[in-house]
């Protein structure tokens, strides 16, 4: 951990910061809705949003693409150069779910249930008997969308009781496919019923419903935890913290010309099961939205290679904060604590794409705002997870260093996280923009 004091020195955010995450991850129940609130925050700055279709011009000031649920977003200041680098931070929209399947009403035995789809790495027994909402949107004929967001207990997963599952704790086996499909209500199972239920909530006629892209949440709120209320549990903070803090730290530099870099939010969705998709960070998104950047201030390759040459990213995503009960499972040397600041994430095998350079301009930017923070790297025992980092950097040439904020739960339905930390990071992901 760097020597700086525990909370920041400089920079806009405060706890205030953390009550206004928890307000993003309610109205972001799927990456659609994470993108629309975003895009309003950013609206709210000053930013607009320009179509991919369209042709784009050379004006300054924040600028914005949507794509399903991805969302790229930058601020070019007043005489910006056509080969100015770009300081980007990286995030992802979606979380391991459950998803709705193309056929979704099924039942049995008096039961109506919802055919889903298991999303992502999650930790399925975190989804058992409890309160679910479904979120996400609906496809028209004529090919526009529209978002859906029933949040109110509408679905459960129930476990099966102990007296018929005697050794339950000695270890819980779900099948994905028989044990994970949830109840919402009793009767007979008709063909169509929960996309009309659910068009009906839209206020739309479910005849004009051609395609959805629906998923599974729960309902309960975030909420702070502990005696001093110093704890922070909540849905989808992998990686919706992430994504709020880049939201704010490039909203807070709108109108500022004295930049030396063009800040950049790139969010993009699909991480968490490989970021093979056109919305996916191995998709051509990021490297079209910055060329086009360039190329619309008069700029040839050469300014375009120029540019790329000197960005730098930031991926930031969630890491492991030390488990007190499962302390063994961490590398003995690295024990990230939650309220220690941001995490810097390491692996030699480029499964995080941070090198000694990268080190010095993550703890530069802390340093800056005043802000710790904290190295993690696995236990060598212990398969390392990856981000968008090393894709990033693989696909555009773009030095590329991952960091976080440490958590507890990652993958759960609901997680847990320190209270600080999520103004931790958007403070040193200002400063970082900032250059």
């Amino acid at each position: 951990m760097s020597s700086a004091a525990s909370r920041p020195t400089a920079g806009p955010f405060d706890r205030g910061h953390t009550d206004d995450l928890m307000a993003f991850l309610t109205a972001s129940p799927s990456p659609y809705h994470a993108v629309a609130s975003a895009a309003e925050r950013l609206e709210k700055a000053g930013f607009r949003r320009v179509e991919e279709t369209a042709a784009w011009d050379a004006t300054s000031g924040g600028k914005y693409v949507v794509r399903g649920g991805a969302i790229i977003a930058w601020y070019v200041p007043e005489g910006a150069a056509a080969h100015t680098p770009y300081r980007i931070v990286g995030a992802h929209t979606d979380s391991p779910n459950l998803r709705v399947k193309p056929q979704p009403d099924m039942g049995a035995h008096g039961w109506r249930q919802v055919a889903v789809e298991i999303y992502g790495g999650t930790l399925l027994n975190t989804w058992l008997d409890r309160d679910l909402g479904l979120a996400g949107r609906l496809t028209l004929r004529d090919g526009s969308h529209h978002l859906v967001n029933v949040d109110r207990p509408l679905l459960r997963v129930p476990q099966l009781a102990i007296h018929l599952d005697r050794g339950v704790n000695d270890g819980l086996k779900l099948e994905r496919q028989r044990h994970m499909q949830p109840i919402w209500g009793i009767g007979e199972v008709h063909e169509g019923d929960l996309i009309s239920f659910v068009a009906a909530e839209a206020g739309i006629d479910a005849e004009d419903v051609s395609g959805w892209d629906l998923m599974v949440h729960a309902v309960d709120a975030p909420a702070y935890l502990g005696r001093d209320r110093e704890l922070l549990a909540g849905p989808r903070m992998d990686n919706l913290l992430s994504v709020h803090a880049a939201v704010a730290a490039l909203a807070s530099l709108a109108g500022r010309d004295d930049l030396p870099y063009i800040p950049v939010l790139a969010a993009f969705d699909h991480e968490e099961n490989g970021s093979e998709a056109d919305t996916g960070a191995q998709g051509p998104l990021l490297g079209n939205v910055l060329e086009r950047s360039v190329y619309a201030r008069g700029g040839a390759y050469e300014d375009r290679a120029r540019a790329f040459a000197g960005t730098v990213c930031l991926s930031s995503d969630t890491g492991h904060a030390v488990h007190p009960n499962y302390a063994e499972r961490h590398d003995p040397t690295h024990h990230p604590r939650v309220n220690g600041g941001p995490i810097l994430k390491v692996n030699v095998n480029q499964r995080y794409a941070t090198d000694g350079s990268g080190r010095a301009v993550f703890a530069a930017a802390c340093e800056k705002a005043g802000v710790p923070w904290q190295s993690f790297v696995s236990n060598n025992d212990m398969p390392c997870g990856t981000t968008i980092g090393p894709i990033t950097a693989a696909r555009h040439g773009i030095k590329t260093v991952d960091i976080g904020v440490a958590i507890l739960s990652m993958h759960s339905a609901r997680e847990l996280c320190g209270a600080d930390d999520p103004y931790l990071l958007a403070n040193a992901l200002v400063a970082f923009l900032e250059g």
